[in-house]
């Protein structure tokens, strides 16, 4: 991809913003669904959410301050957008966030765009009992593979604390696969 400084011009700039706009999202949609599938499993939630979050990159694009890289301000836009959108959906069916994690890991099953195995289903499990920190940064660095770095520049976490998260998760994780 083009020099960023220039790219976001172009998208602030009126002339070349849909174009600009289209790349954008030709470019950022595959890891951006991804990183939302990570977190909401469920294949329509996160057509929905990665739908609601380029929506806000658009509206917020004026705002953007190139004080991080444009891929971490819009995983950090992607990632709010997808808690918001489990923390509301947990409410609206009267139950936590851990019980819905849980429900939606019992219909991953079902889900024709999941793909894994018994394995995969147990380690989804395991993730599911996880506090939401650690489950978000377990998920982006497992499987999304993100350093620390970008890690904390997305979530505005020190890097050691992120490490830290990281341990714990692991370690919660191991001791679920082993008792389970």
């Amino acid at each position: 991809m083009q020099d960023e400084k220039d790219f976001i011009r172009e998208l602030l700039d009126p002339k070349t913003q849909n174009t600009a706009f289209q790349n954008l999202t030709r470019e950022y949609q595959r890891p951006l669904y991804n990183h939302i599938r990570n977190i909401v499993l469920n294949h329509d939630d996160t057509d929905d959410v990665l739908q609601n979050t380029f929506i806000k990159v658009f509206q917020n694009l004026k705002n953007f301050k190139g004080e991080s890289k444009l891929f971490s301000w819009m995983y950090r836009i992607a990632t709010n957008e997808a808690i918001t959108f489990i923390n509301q959906k947990a409410k609206k069916n009267g139950i936590t966030n851990e019980a819905l994690q849980s429900k939606i890991v019992d219909n991953l099953k079902a889900d024709t765009y999941f793909d894994g195995d018994e394995i995969q289903l147990k380690l989804q499990k395991a993730i599911a009992i996880l506090p939401e920190k650690q489950q978000l940064v377990f998920r982006m660095k497992y499987f999304e593979e993100i350093k620390y770095e970008d890690l904390s520049e997305i979530l505005g976490t020190s890097v050691g604390a992120l490490k830290a998260s990281y341990h714990h998760a692991v370690k919660k994780i191991e001791e679920f696969m082993n008792s389970h």
